[in-house]
């Protein structure tokens, strides 16, 4: 195992730990900081969470799986927003290329 691979373990286990505890801490089932986690995906979406959590202290499932879908929501967005970058840019390289080689006439 390579040590990124092991940080990146680590660093989700200690953020889904954390979540965890916070979800025990407003009475809730462990189990759901365990689904909460899973479904965020992302030590950074966890962390996320966490803060919402702990600053906002919700009182009901539902408030807490509205947040849920808000975080994953974004974080969708950013890596689509991402993708669609990465695209333009290899597009753009293609085209540069093309006009380089003449090929564009």
């Amino acid at each position: 195992m390579t040590s990124g691979v092991s940080k990146n373990r680590l660093e989700w286990s200690m953020a889904k730990a954390d979540l965890c505890r916070e979800v025990r801490s407003l009475g809730f089932p462990v189990e759901f900081g365990d689904l909460l986690a899973k479904e965020l995906g992302s030590p950074r979406a966890i962390s996320r969470m966490t803060a919402y959590l702990r600053h906002t202290k919700p009182h009901s499932v539902e408030m807490i799986v509205d947040e849920m879908l808000a975080i994953s929501a974004e974080v969708k967005a950013w890596r689509e927003k991402k993708e669609s970058e990465e695209a333009q840019a290899s597009y753009n390289a293609f085209l540069y290329e093309r006009r380089i080689n003449g090929e564009d006439r």
